[in-house]
This record gives C-alpha cells, sequence and structure tokens, in this order.
C-alpha cells in the first residue's frame, strides 16, 4: 500500500512558515482541477513557440470564452426584449432583487449552495415575500445563471462526478414533479422557512467537524461504483428535488452531502458538480411549475426579468472563481452562508417556545443523520484504501501527502 510521503517544505524538521503571497496562493488560487484531456492541451501548448490565436484562445483562455459565451446569448435576447417592450419601469420598484443578486449569483457559482440559498431566505425574511412567489422566482432565476454557469464549467473542462449528474438528475426529476404536486401544499410559510435553514445548518456544521482534519483523504470520483451507489444517488436525487420544490434550492446540497460526507468527494469536484446539478433541475422545476401547472404569478417573472442579465455574468463568473479556490475555502464559504441564513431566519421569524424547541430538533437530528453519514464515509474509505490495486486508493494518498501546491493535480490557467 502507499504510504504518505513527508513534506519538503520543512526546515529542521520544522514546517515552513508560508508567506503571505503564498498562503493566498494555496487557498485561493491553488489551480483548476481539470480533465486529462485539458490538462494534456495545456502541455502541448506550454511547449510550443508558434501556436496560432485561435488556437491559443480556446485551449489556454477557455474561461474567457465560457464566460462570455452564455452572457452573450442571454444578454441579446434580454436587450432586445427590454427595448422592444420598453421595460425598464421594473427596476424603479424591484431594484433590490437586482442587487441581491449580485451577491446570489457569485455565491451560486462559487458553492454548492445555489441562487435559491440566497433569494429564498433574503425574500422570505428580509423582504417579506411569501414563500411561493420567492420559490418560483429561484426555480426561474437559476434556469438561467446556473445553466450559465454549467455551460461555463463544461467548456473550462473541469473535473465533474458525472454518475452524481446523470443519477441525482433522474432521481430530481421525479423529487421535483411530487413535491410541487402533493408535499408544497402541506407546509406552511414558517415551516418552508425554517426547515430549509434549519437543515442545512446541520449539514454545514458536520462538514466542519469533518474538515477539522484537513489533510483527510478525498476522492476525485466515486471509488467502487456500483448498483448499491446507483440507488443512493437517486433517492438522493428525489430527496434534493422535493427540497428544491420548496425552496427552490435543495438538490444541488444534498448531492454535495452524499458526495463530501459519504463517497468523501473533494469539494473542488462536489462544488461544480452540484453547481451543473442544480443548472438541470431548475429547468426542470420551471418547466413544470410555468408550463405544466401553469402557476407563476406576473410578479415572480418581473423579478426575473430585472435579474437575468446579472445571473448570467455573475454564476459562471462566481464558478470560474470558485474552481482555483482551495477545497477548504469552498466549505468555509457553505458554513458562512448556512450560518448566516439560520442566524437571520430564527431573528426574523416570530416563533413561539414550542416551535423553537422544535426547530432546534430538527437541527439536532439532522447533525446526527449526517454526523452518521460522515461515520459510514470513513468506513467505506477505509475499505477503499485496503484494497492495494485500486487506482483510487493511489490518488487518495497522493491527495494526502502531496506538497502545499503541487501542478501535477491543479492546473493554474491565467
Amino acid at each position: 500500500m502507499a504510504t504518505p510521503k513527508s513534506s519538503s517544505h520543512s526546515i529542521g524538521g520544522k514546517p515552513e512558515r508560508r508567506s503571505l503571497v503564498q498562503w493566498i496562493q494555496k487557498y485561493f488560487w491553488e489551480g483548476q482541477s481539470l480533465e486529462e484531456e485539458q490538462k494534456d492541451a495545456l502541455q502541448k501548448i506550454n511547449n510550443q513557440k508558434d501556436i496560432s490565436t485561435w488556437k491559443y484562445m480556446l485551449v489556454y483562455q477557455r474561461r474567457v470564452i465560457g464566460l462570455v459565451l452564455p452572457a452573450m446569448v442571454f444578454h441579446i435576447f434580454w436587450w432586445s426584449y427590454f427595448i422592444k417592450h420598453n421595460m425598464w419601469y421594473l427596476f424603479e420598484d424591484k431594484y433590490f432583487m437586482s442587487i441581491t443578486m449580485i451577491f446570489g449569483s457569485l455565491i451560486a457559482g462559487m458553492t454548492s449552495e445555489g441562487g435559491g440559498s440566497v433569494a429564498f431566505p433574503v425574500m422570505t425574511l428580509a423582504f417579506k415575500i411569501p414563500p411561493t412567489v420567492a420559490r418560483d422566482f429561484s426555480l426561474l432565476i437559476q434556469s438561467c445563471g446556473m445553466t450559465a454557469a454549467a455551460f461555463t464549467l463544461y467548456w473550462m473542462k473541469v473535473n465533474l462526478e458525472w454518475n452524481a449528474v446523470i443519477f441525482c438528475t433522474t432521481g430530481g426529476l421525479f423529487g421535483i414533479i411530487i413535491g410541487l404536486e402533493v408535499i408544497d401544499d402541506l407546509l406552511t410559510p414558517s415551516q418552508k422557512k425554517m426547515s430549509f435553514v434549519c437543515i442545512w445548518f446541520s449539514f454545514a456544521f458536520a462538514l466542519f467537524l469533518l474538515n477539522r482534519y484537513h489533510k483527510r483523504c478525498t476522492f476525485t470520483s466515486i471509488p467502487n461504483f456500483s448498483l448499491m451507489k446507483v440507488f443512493i444517488l437517486v433517492v438522493t436525487g428525489v430527496l434534493g428535488g422535493i427540497f428544491t420544490s420548496i425552496s427552490g434550492s435543495g438538490i444541488d446540497i444534498c448531492c454535495f452531502s452524499v458526495l463530501t460526507l459519504l463517497f468523501r468527494i473533494s469539494e473542488k469536484i462536489a462544488t461544480p458538480t452540484s453547481v451543473v446539478l442544480m443548472g438541470i433541475n431548475t429547468v426542470i422545476g420551471s418547466f413544470w411549475r410555468g408550463v405544466m401547472m401553469n402557476a407563476i404569478d406576473d410578479i415572480t417573472w418581473q423579478y426575473m426579468a430585472v435579474c437575468i442579465p446579472i445571473v448570467t455574468i455573475g454564476a459562471p463568473l462566481g464558478s470560474i472563481i470558485g474552481t482555483h479556490f482551495h477545497r477548504l475555502v469552498l466549505a468555509a464559504l457553505v458554513y458562512t452562508s448556512d450560518t448566516v441564513a439560520l442566524v437571520s431566519a430564527f431573528v426574523i421569524v416570530k416563533l413561539n417556545a414550542m416551535m423553537v424547541g422544535v426547530y432546534m430538533g430538527i437541527i439536532a437530528f439532522g447533525f446526527i443523520f449526517f454526523f452518521v453519514l460522515s461515520k459510514l464515509g470513513e468506513r467505506l474509505m477505509k475499505r477503499v484504501i485496503s484494497n492495494n490495486t485500486l487506482e483510487e486508493t493511489e490518488k487518495c494518498f497522493a491527495d494526502v501527502a502531496k506538497k502545499d501546491f503541487d501542478e501535477s493535480h491543479y492546473i493554474s490557467t491565467v
């Protein structure tokens, strides 16, 4: 079995203290985790002296094209419609949503939370907008911003866990429909607001405890993929689809929690995977809510209209930035956003003592569930590592033992 090598970053047996520049490089500009094909193309470009501008752009500047192309498509249609119908008056009393989604779209692209994790609590808690409108807006706006971000990630050839994308989406299709048609009407507005923030705070806390071990083993793909893991991903998709049908966001963080806690996938892989998942599933949810149910209010479309030009740039830009962050930074963004949402909910929503107890119980139950999930993940990891022949074992140990910055794992492009 491979064993971790000692770090070469030491002087006299003691770790060498990093400079500020090295610290920033490690955590905020670590480099992108790219597909092998793209890594090979970048290395070939670096070894060539005379290359055409077009080839240089297609290989070495894929981030620029990945950002501009989807934004350009959305902006052409948006500007054409707004100029034709003189819709600028919408900004007079709905500008606050445009400002909200500047931050929401960046967070959506950078993390596994999705734009709905910002839009839903802000709209329901801060602006007193009905949860149904907030949910529908979250679905609609992410069907634009997250699909643009998904294209950017695919175009840049960022590593994704495609098994999770395929099978979580399969389950999510059924979960979203069941949630919209059946479960959504069974919950009160306060229950929708509080359940959303309580459950995902529990996950954030469990992930925080797991990441206390900074050198823990992580994988780039689900090890020993089997029918049982297909079943787990489909069930995860169903549950995530139900959450998405209630709050406009959920399948992304559901998938992220299972990938990171159970299958021990690195946050650098799980985060872009969750972004792609959210893009696909919000298109499904928007179609079902808008076409099959014909139940989206006019004001929801108006909120969407004032945010499209922002999110179709902000979400892809957030995805580009996020792919360069260290996995611990990505995890810290999850802790922060979920904690802020929880505190805000308890401050803003008026709850009696009994309801406070109920929601604290939900947090406790959620933490126990995610803690058990992480323990099962630990057993799975040990089982994988015990098999000396598995390629995933070598990748795992390489990740633990690698230097603070190793270009063989991540590629830093300019």
